[in-house]
């Protein structure tokens, strides 16, 4: 009996850790052979695609996989001084760059189908890198045999899971240019450019002008139906420049907290877009400048909600949303006043 207590403390005290990392190793490996999977499926399904709706000369196989190799390097920000607009030419040239080259394997493709394939791309691009990243981290621990180098891979791979998973179920969504849950913001503000004139006012991005109890709305949004979030930044600075809004009012999606419901409203203050930063930085350095207060409602939604296809809940607050704007003009703003009115998110399947 004596034998049978020490012998598992013998074991566990010099043997504990490589028997902690052998198990926590075995689940990983299971997480990182469903983003191998991931990842071989998006980069099939993106080559099928363009073959099949591109028609293009060449096989693209080499040229894709190519594509999905590319890395973007941030600017130098020991100096923060100028940072944002460095790193947003970086990723601007990028995207150009992007753009053109998929155009190339087949130059009379619409501009719809060549946002879809960038998107796409951006996709397979992202589950590869998730991949390459968490395969690192494995192989490291497994390397030198540390328990403890594990331990934050193990932390985080339930949430890089759950990201890669709804982007390999956003794939079909794209393919075929059906609304996502980000697309709430546009889907409000292109119901209510519905009848009025439509401009372009910067890159894959629409402006038309309307008036709701004698106020003057400035409505904004990507430009639909294509995957693209357009670039509000220099369409609002082009537009405070002709015609200074007095208000301005953005419409976003934004991720829920664990334990919210979904398609739940919240109204606040600040600029409500994400992404990197860069446009967000451009308006509210616009807004300061101009002394223009910015206002944001978000529709609540979870990861997989916002990038995969527009659930009927989601779609369904589009009313309400209008509503509340409509109710936010009144309390803020007096007749003759001006209002800008962006709806943020990509636009795929969404017009105006």
């Amino acid at each position: 009996m004596m034998l049978i207590w020490i012998l598992p403390i013998f074991i566990f005290v010099f043997y504990g850790q490589r028997i902690q990392l052998a198990i926590t190793s075995g689940e990983i490996k299971k997480g990182i052979n469903k983003l191998d999977n991931y990842k071989t499926q998006s980069r099939n399904e993106l080559i099928d695609y363009i073959k099949k709706n591109m028609n293009p000369k060449d096989d693209p196989t080499k040229k894709i996989d190519r594509f999905l190799d590319y890395f973007t390097i941030m600017p130098v920000d020991m100096d923060p001084n100028g940072i944002v607009s460095k790193i947003r030419h970086t990723i601007r040239s990028r995207e150009d760059y992007t753009r053109q080259h998929v155009k190339s394997l087949s130059p009379q493709t619409s501009e719809l189908e060549l946002s879809k394939i960038q998107t796409l791309l951006e996709i397979a691009t992202s589950l590869q890198m998730i991949y390459k990243v968490i395969n690192h981290m494995y192989l490291t621990a497994k390397k030198q045999n540390n328990y403890p180098l594990i331990l934050p891979l193990q932390m985080i791979l339930p949430f890089i899971m759950e990201e890669a998973e709804a982007m390999q179920k956003a794939i079909p969504s794209f393919k075929m240019c059906q609304p996502i849950g980000d697309g709430i913001g546009p889907m409000v503000v292109g119901q209510m450019m519905l009848g009025t004139k439509k401009e372009s006012i910067a890159f894959q991005t629409v402006l038309s002008e309307t008036q709701f109890d004698e106020r003057k709305l400035f409505l904004l949004k990507a430009e639909g139906p294509g995957s693209t979030v357009g670039r509000p930044g220099d369409a609002v600075e082009k537009i405070v420049a002709k015609n200074k809004p007095d208000f301005i009012i953005m419409v976003d999606a934004s991720l829920k907290m664990e334990g919210e419901e979904s398609a739940t409203t919240a109204q606040g203050f600040g600029a409500a877009i994400g992404g990197i930063g860069t446009e967000r930085f451009q308006i509210e350095d616009i807004a300061t400048k101009n002394n223009i207060p910015i206002f944001a409602i978000v529709v609540k939604q979870s990861v997989k909600e916002a990038i995969t296809l527009m659930t009927k809940d989601i779609a369904d607050k589009a009313d309400n949303v209008r509503s509340q704007i409509y109710d936010m003009i009144h309390d803020n703003t007096k007749p003759g006043q001006s209002i800008l009115l962006i709806g943020v998110g990509n636009t795929m399947g969404v017009s105006q």
